[in-house]
């Protein structure tokens, strides 16, 4: 082995100083140029690859009924997630001890709490993802158990649900909420401004491990909570209520049944139900049309109920009194034609006044008395009663009826418009209908909002819309009197009796069109107050297309029911005053 001269290896060692110094001087240009020179680029794109944002969902807002009863609320659901190419064993404290949990022992743990099969958990465990779903949308006690396991690499997905605690309970009236969140029919729909808050939203810090770097987060929007909502429903009513209608439809094999309650003297809502009813937990289960509320979005022609509206007109025109004669038989041909009204049952001509005729609910009878009365003039009592036009709530899918333009009718809907054919109404238009003969001829608007109180506490009111005086208060009180009677008295009326109490109301049988003409289903109902002698509540009934019974006799005892719950409920005196001593036929 040869040795290099002094002066070669001195050459050598040299050229190795100058690369040396070349490489140092390289890496720290380098390095100034990674920390001081575009650093403020590459942290950004650092902190552009760890960094997140999720929206922070806003809580609706709840439901209340009239006595602070949920009808409706939200709730947090979680999905539970995993990822895959974090899981391993994980170490824990346990009495001052470091204990070491196998991937299996997770496993059996979680299978446990979520109900799941161990294999299908092991299975979700594997891969080298970021993200595998475990289960969708348990509720608080699971998550709380998950997420006290304090599991590294699992992780939860929030998402507001909404619930609503009396299931079917007005259903109707509620609407509900579709899964991804929007907003379907309904009170949920309609008073959305109130119940619906407004997302936030936040960015926070995630390692490569996929799991949230703690103290990261930085909430850029606030979330906005909806406000809570209350309501005139009476919840325990509207269960009761529903569940005679329920059995009503079910014996009369009607297609459905509506029963609204009204406080006479405020206008509230206490009842508006329906059956079939819907679940908001499951509106699927059923078929859209028993999805809407039909109190206030379906028409039918309201019978003979109709007949205390003619009745009322007559008497505040002073065109007829509640003795006023009339000779009415079972039929009675029109001056056009060959055309005939008929009463709805067969029987001999009979010498009735005006209280008669509401109490045998004769076609024959109201419409020779109720001729005396234009049909302009009828027209606008019946607009005055409401009918014709939607209630001052405008709820979603509201139903005007149907009255058309008096000047339009043809000879035949003249006539059986006195008694409710030709024309159609919503239940709650009929509702307030009575409501106004019951509060003195005052018709109130519908109330069905106490207020909407925000998340800060501030409370909103709602508008009421105006009172209406539809006939004079002497009117009201002699067309309650004659209501008396239709219970007192009548076939039918005799059935709607709460023992007790003074009742007036009045039945209403309507054939349903099918096609150009009536066929052999009907809507029946009964319309009353109680106590008469003061009324404080008006129940109204109608069950659509009975199969059963082809008369109000089916519809009845529905009221009957309904109106001693009330009563029972809100604790009215009996009554201690005889009813008013009015002919009902003449010699």
């Amino acid at each position: 082995m040869s040795l290099l001269p002094p002066s070669e290896e001195r050459k050598r060692f040299a050229f190795l100083r100058i690369v040396v110094a070349a490489l140092l001087v390289f890496f720290v240009l380098h390095l100034l140029d990674l920390q001081v020179v575009n650093a403020g680029n590459i942290n950004k794109v650092s902190l552009e690859n760890r960094q997140r944002t999720r929206t922070i969902e806003a809580v609706r807002g709840s439901i209340f009924d009239k006595d602070g009863k949920v009808l409706a609320r939200s709730i947090y659901r979680y999905d539970v997630n995993v990822a895959p190419v974090n899981v391993g064993p994980i170490s824990r404290e346990v009495n001052g001890s470091t204990i070491t949990l196998s991937v299996d022992q997770i496993a059996d743990q979680l299978a446990s709490i979520l109900k799941m099969d161990k294999a299908e958990i092991l299975k979700k465990f594997t891969g080298t993802g970021q993200y595998a779903n475990l289960k969708k949308k348990v509720d608080a006690s699971v998550y709380s158990q998950i997420n006290s396991l304090n599991i590294p690499w699992i992780y939860f997905d929030s998402h507001m649900s909404r619930v609503y605690p009396n299931g079917a309970v007005a259903g109707n009236l509620l609407g509900f909420i579709t899964a991804d969140g929007s907003t379907k029919a309904g009170l949920e729909s309609k008073m959305d401004s109130c119940l619906g808050g407004v997302n936030g939203k936040e960015t926070y810090e995630q390692g490569v491990d996929g799991i949230r770097i703690p103290d990261s987060a930085i909430v850029s929007k606030q979330a906005k909570n909806g406000g809570n909502l209350k309501l005139t429903i009476d919840t325990n009513l509207e269960y009761y209520a529903q569940q005679v209608l329920e059995t009503a439809v079910r014996n009369e094999r009607a297609d459905y049944g509506t029963a609204v309650v009204v406080e006479v003297k405020t206008g509230k809502l206490l009842v508006a139900a329906e059956a079939p009813t819907v679940d908001p937990n499951n509106p699927g289960a059923v078929i859209e049309r028993d999805r809407q509320a039909k109190v206030f979005n379906f028409t039918y022609e309201p019978g003979s109920t109709m007949k205390m509206i003619t009745a009322a007109t007559l008497l505040d025109l002073g065109l007829a009194t509640p003795e006023s004669k009339v000779v009415a038989p079972y039929k009675l041909k029109m001056s056009w034609g060959n055309t005939w009204i008929y009463d709805s049952h067969k029987h001999p001509t009979m010498n009735l006044t005006l209280a008669g005729v509401l109490r045998d609910s004769s076609n024959t009878g109201i419409v020779q008395l109720g001729a005396k009365a234009s049909r302009a003039e009828r027209f606008s009592y019946m607009k005055k009663f409401g009918l014709g036009s939607k209630s001052s709530l405008n709820m979603e899918g509201e139903a005007s009826g149907i009255l058309g333009d008096y000047k339009t009718w043809d000879l035949l809907t003249d006539k059986n418009s006195m008694f409710g054919q030709g024309v159609a109404a919503t239940p709650i238009q009929m509702a307030y209908a009575y409501q106004a003969i019951a509060n003195g001829g005052v018709r109130l608007s519908p109330v069905l909002f106490e207020g909407c109180t925000a998340a800060d506490g501030s409370k909103t009111s709602y508008p009421v819309g105006d009172s209406v005086r539809v006939v004079s208060e002497k009117t009201a009180r002699s067309t309650v009197d004659m209501l008396e009677k239709v219970v007192e008295q009548g076939g039918i009326g005799k059935t709607a009796g709460v023992a007790g109490y003074r009742v007036g109301g009045k039945s209403g049988t309507a054939q349903i069109k099918e096609g150009k003409r009536y066929g052999g289903l009907y809507a029946i109902s009964f319309i009353g107050m109680a106590p008469a002698d003061d009324p404080k509540y008006v129940v109204a009934v109608m069950l659509y297309k009975s199969r059963r019974t082809g008369s109000s006799i089916g519809a009845t005892p529905v009221f009957k029911q309904i109106m001693q719950q009330v009563l029972r409920e809100y604790r009215v005196p009996p009554s201690t005053t005889k009813s008013k001593n009015i002919a009902t036929e003449w010699k």
